[in-house]
């Protein structure tokens, strides 16, 4: 055993993770506590805040650590099944609660920065591709979004009638389009151009406004309008 592993029982009550948050409030917290609180213990060799500093310094940040599956967890020495189940689950209720913030209320349409905000905790971290489309009022507020396809890492199929369809259902005078791009690269393709151009023609002859297109990544995105594009 290594002679410097000290168990989380022997440290002071101050620094131990569940009593520092009860003491001193979440905030107080780093990272790698709040994993320590939800995994709960180490191993003999190893505390469960040293195991939680190992496993977020191996993903590289928390955003990274969020797209690992029960099974590649389960790779660090230490994590069983229930311990990579606790923390994927936490990870996704964070992603949920996120996504709930911009579902609580109508948001306008002022910039594509507005559009990002809203799509980012929908689609910004997936491993694969989805391609979805907001749903605007004539005072430009979102009045739904909706996924369209799902694909895999490089591309998704869309079904152009289907998107007017739920325009037309939706009482939408303009939409948005967005998807995402996995591998972090925000420039467009051309089938990308392609199925633009085809939803911008496509909405003209039914007065339904594509008002712009965005690619987003986990931490930016590529507006078509504000390339120039459109």
């Amino acid at each position: 055993m290594d002679s410097t592993y000290s168990s989380i029982a022997n440290w002071s009550e101050d620094d131990r993770p569940r009593e520092k948050l009860v003491l001193k409030g979440r905030d107080a917290l780093s990272n790698s506590e709040l994993i320590a609180i939800l995994i709960g213990s180490g191993s003999r060799n190893e505390s469960a805040v040293d195991l939680s500093k190992r496993i977020l310094a191996s993903s590289g940040n928390l955003n990274s650590l969020a797209k690992l599956s029960i099974q590649q967890l389960m790779n660090f020495k230490g994590i069983g099944q229930a311990k990579a189940v606790a923390i994927v689950a936490a990870l996704e209720l964070g992603r949920r609660q996120r996504s709930e913030d911009t579902a609580h209320f109508k948001n306008k349409i002022t910039s594509s920065k507005v559009v990002f905000e809203i799509m980012r905790p929908i689609i910004g971290e997936l491993p694969h591709e989805e391609f979805w489309v907001l749903f605007l009022n004539n005072s430009n507020k979102v009045i739904s979004k909706s996924q369209l396809s799902k694909g895999g890492i490089t591309g998704t199929i869309v079904d152009v009638r289907l998107v007017f369809k739920l325009a037309l259902e939706n009482g939408a005078t303009s939409l948005i389009l967005c998807h995402n791009h996995p591998s972090g690269n925000l420039d467009p393709s051309e089938a990308d151009k392609q199925i633009t151009t085809k939803l911008k023609t496509g909405g003209e002859s039914l007065d339904v406004k594509v008002l712009d297109h965005l690619i987003i990544t986990e931490t930016n995105y590529y507006s078509f309008v504000d390339e120039g594009i459109f």
